[in-house]
């Protein structure tokens, strides 16, 4: 059993975007969006432009999301944001345990589990990431170091909150390197990953979840990728900084959608 889910195709603009930027990329992204009904579209642009994107994004369909949150709801935690400050900010969405979160700040799985609490207690959705290095890939150890970002991160997690979760499967050797997993590659991760949350969560769960492929998506691999049973749509880096590069991404999910059975 397989939900025909929406693509779902979230943009992740990392450390980039002046305001002026931010407001010419999500008016554009405004713009086609009439043309991309079929596709449930999250701009995560900084947290200096969120403000303005979320004024730009107000009636629109467009669903605005955060990079990051802290896993405390307020407190003294100079330089850190809130989950209600998201919330209040216009954000419906967060990324939780980005693969550069991981690498860069220390990330763990605990850590990552009680950000995705605080993003529910907070009322937004986590966007939550997994994905295995390239020696863990070479090791054969994918399925087992996904299984354990699993497990880990998402303790006291409930089968209802599959209804609010997003999953993310980034293998980490395909961010921003070019490289992309085959589609083949992918699938076949992404089908471990639903039946690891059929095993733990129950099949309705499992086949409701929204599970989406990152690592170098463009516009030229995104219609093969999501053809593939078992991805839902994507998680796109570097491709969402240009309005052209992410709508044609979002059009060839939506073909790809119509087409799938």
């Amino acid at each position: 059993m397989h939900h025909k889910k929406p693509p779902f195709i979230a943009g992740n603009w990392k450390m980039h975007m002046t305001i002026p930027e931010a407001r010419a990329l999500v008016s554009a992204v405004v713009k086609a969006s009439p043309g991309l009904a079929e596709a449930e579209i999250v701009l995560i642009p900084p947290f200096t432009a969120l403000a303005e994107a979320a004024r730009l994004l107000l009636d629109s369909p467009v669903q605005l999301g955060a990079q990051n949150l802290f896993y405390e709801d307020k407190g003294a935690y100079t330089g850190e944001i809130a989950g209600p400050m998201l919330a209040d900010a216009g954000c419906r969405y967060v990324l939780v345990g980005h693969s550069e979160r991981r690498q860069y700040f220390s990330e763990t799985d605990a850590s990552i589990n009680k950000k995705v609490l605080a993003a529910f207690r907070a009322g937004l959705k986590p966007i939550v990431c997994i994905g295995e290095t390239f020696e863990e890939r070479e090791d054969g150890r994918t399925i087992s170091r996904i299984e354990s970002q699993l497990r880990h991160g998402l303790v006291g997690v409930t089968a209802e909150a599959f209804a609010d979760i997003v999953l993310a499967y980034e293998p980490v050797w395909a961010i921003g390197t070019g490289k992309t997993a085959t589609a083949a590659q992918a699938e076949e991760v992404q089908a471990r990953i639903r039946d690891n949350l059929a095993e733990n969560y129950g099949k309705e769960a499992a086949a409701c979840a929204i599970i989406l492929y990152g690592g170098s998506v463009k516009p030229a691999n995104s219609y093969s990728l999501l053809r593939e049973k078992n991805i839902d749509g994507f998680l796109v880096g570097g491709a969402s900084l240009e309005a052209d590069s992410f709508i044609q991404i979002t059009k060839e999910a939506i073909k790809a959608y119509k087409e799938k059975q």
